[in-house]
């Protein structure tokens, strides 16, 4: 896989050609005098538990891994908290209401997205929302359904930083504070 910085050719500011590699975090325009500092988006991702202590699990409808297991999140929003993304996704996703949010762990991840690649920082949260009643698949997310935990395989789930997300979940005490959410 080619760096990301790679991908970019000409000064975001200026427009020159004459653009190249300062170090391995950053690209330097000759022409300008801009620097360009490649960071990763940030995402977040919810977990979310019924009141029988399932976890509420997506099929993914888009590409990259389309059709694997998935858990509702999505990106963060030019000025939204990652708290008010996570709300604003499971909302998108599923219909459903997010009252609280715990922020739990963070992974970084590659996201292939119309063939440019997008590293991100997931950031994984404990959700609890007003009822589960709403629930229906929207925007990316092509099935809803709840899994019992010791259902739940972390390698089903399509997106790396998703299937590590699972794995680390299930194998932390944060798993037990599912079973207290409601």
């Amino acid at each position: 896989m080619e760096h990301p910085l790679d991908q970019f050719r000409y000064c975001p500011r200026c427009g020159s050609d004459r653009f190249a590699v300062n170090d391995e975090k950053s690209k330097y325009c000759h022409a300008c005098g801009f620097t360009y500092y490649f960071n990763p988006a940030a995402a977040t991702v919810a977990l979310i538990f019924n009141e029988k202590g399932e976890l509420l699990v997506t099929r993914r409808a888009k590409e990259p891994a389309k059709g694997t297991l998935d858990l509702p999140g999505g990106f963060v929003d030019m000025h939204e908290t990652a708290e008010e993304g996570v709300i604003r996704e499971v909302k998108e996703e599923t219909g459903l209401t997010v009252t609280t949010t715990k922020f739990l762990f963070s992974l970084p991840n590659l996201y292939m997205y119309s063939g440019f690649c997008v590293h991100t920082v997931d950031l994984f949260f404990l959700c609890t929302v007003t009822d589960t009643q709403g629930l229906h698949a929207m925007d990316d997310a092509a099935e809803l359904f709840f899994l019992p935990l010791d259902k739940v395989q972390p390698d089903l789930f399509g997106l790396g930083s998703i299937s590590k997300g699972v794995a680390q979940f299930l194998a932390s005490p944060y798993h037990a504070v599912s079973e207290s959410v409601f």
